[in-house]
């Protein structure tokens, strides 16, 4: 099996098939996982490196245990503890990196299109993105769709509600795209300021600004984080104001007298945008997200690495 792309750079590069090859990787990888030896020779011999130039604490730690995993020579590489901080400019710090004869690159940056620079620059080196500015963050998005299916069964057909902070997240933009390309339905719900004017029109989806009818909607709600540190201006009155109206909580779900699937790709501000008791309640799959995440990495970095076998 393998991918219609050599790098990772985001879910609008993949096809229906590549998500469905990566998921089913997946699912053979979460059985290796739950095996008491769980590391596989998969990727041995091959070098990757962990390039994060934003803080991450799941996303690098899952990355990090799925190289492990699969056997490969890891290096980690932060932007605070290195040569950037005197000025070396990003394709410097690759070229440097890839003269020690690296095969991947994991990376985490703040601007927009800083992997697809990468990739341009070194087209036989597997990029992977791991979150760039506002942009995307694939693997995030696959291990969302791999839960969902795990907890119902399939994407296509199902109604799934974003609800949060739309124009600011990358993780939102990658679901948007792999729940279409999925057969998804997809609504995004949240404050006018903080969804895009031109995604209705643009991605083909519904929008929402009542949070009561989204829910009353979907089959499953992947709500986001309000991200204050990227946003330059006042987009709503105060974060208690912000649960008040948006607030994903128990007493809301027991009033729409529903079930639905609870996601969130983390980390959580618990009593803004979801309250403990739905975090922790009986529907979410949070927890499973986490988990999932590592079986999925693995996935991607072996369909890219040119991995020979999983057992």
């Amino acid at each position: 099996m393998q991918l219609s792309t050599p790098h990772l750079l985001g879910i609008k590069d993949l096809t229906s098939q590549d998500i469905e090859t990566i998921l089913s990787t997946a699912t053979q990888f979460k059985e290796v996982l739950q095996r008491p030896i769980k590391k596989v020779p998969s990727l041995r011999e091959v070098t990757i490196v962990n390039l994060f130039y934003e803080n991450s604490t799941r996303t690098r730690i899952s990355f990090e245990l799925a190289e492990k995993r699969l056997s490969a020579d890891t290096i980690n590489f932060s932007a605070s503890g290195s040569s950037v901080s005197k000025g070396e400019t990003l394709l410097d710090t690759v070229n440097n990196i890839l003269s020690m004869k690296v095969d991947m690159v994991v990376m985490r940056h703040a601007s927009s299109g800083a992997p697809h620079f990468l990739a341009k620059h070194l087209p036989n080196t597997a990029i992977i993105n791991a979150g760039d500015g506002i942009n995307e963050h694939p693997t995030q998005a696959l291990l969302d769709a791999f839960s969902i299916r795990e907890k119902i069964g399939t994407l296509e057909g199902k109604k799934i509600a974003i609800i949060g902070d739309i124009q600011h997240s990358r993780v939102a933009m990658s679901n948007i795209y792999l729940l279409k390309k999925m057969g998804a339905e997809v609504t995004v719900c949240g404050p006018p300021t903080l969804i895009p004017t031109y995604i209705r029109e643009t991605h083909n989806i519904r929008v929402e600004y009542n949070l009561k009818k989204a829910l009353q909607w979907c089959d499953v709600a992947n709500v986001l984080r309000i991200q204050l540190e990227r946003q330059n201006q006042v987009l709503f009155s105060t974060l208690r104001e912000y649960n008040r109206v948006y607030g994903v909580t128990s007493a809301l779900l027991n009033e729409i007298q529903k079930d639905i699937v609870i996601l969130h790709p983390g980390p959580m501000n618990r009593g803004v945008e979801i309250d403990s008791d739905v975090a922790d309640g009986k529907h979410s799959i949070i927890l499973q997200q986490v988990e999932n995440g590592v079986a999925v990495r693995m996935a991607v970095l072996y369909l890219l690495g040119g991995g020979k076998k999983t057992s």
